[in-house]
Order: structure tokens, then sequence, then C-alpha cells
């Protein structure tokens, strides 16, 4: 399965719940703290943050798609 991360970052309101929940996936600009994908294809053992990062997101700016 190769799974894929989409960050929206106009939607991102810079909460950094993300970086929290999976920092080897996310990290925030130091500008204005809008999150930065460092991560598009993760590898199988960072999916369960990811997948938490898209569930706590406020802005919900996060998605994974699974194929």
């Amino acid at each position: 399965m190769r799974a894929e991360v989409e960050l929206d970052v106009p939607k991102c309101v810079a909460s950094g719940q993300c970086v929290m929940a999976s920092p080897e996936v996310f990290d925030q600009r130091d500008d204005d703290g809008v999150a930065i994908l460092l991560e598009k294809h993760p590898d199988e053992d960072l999916l369960d943050g990811v997948r938490e990062a898209v569930a706590i997101c406020p802005a919900a700016a996060i998605r994974l798609v699974e194929r």
C-alpha cells in the first residue's frame, strides 16, 4: 500500500497539532507557524501518527490518501 499525505496550506490555522502527532511528517514555518509537509509518502510505521494528525487538525487541512 502506498500512502500520500496532502496538506491544504491555505486552510492551515497554525495550531501545531499535526507536529505534535507526527513530527517526522510535519513541521511549522518559523515566521507564521503554518504547517510544512516533510514527508509526502511516509513509511508505514508513521501512518498512525499521520492518521491522528488528520483526525485532530482543527482546520481539516490534512488528508491521507491510502491506495
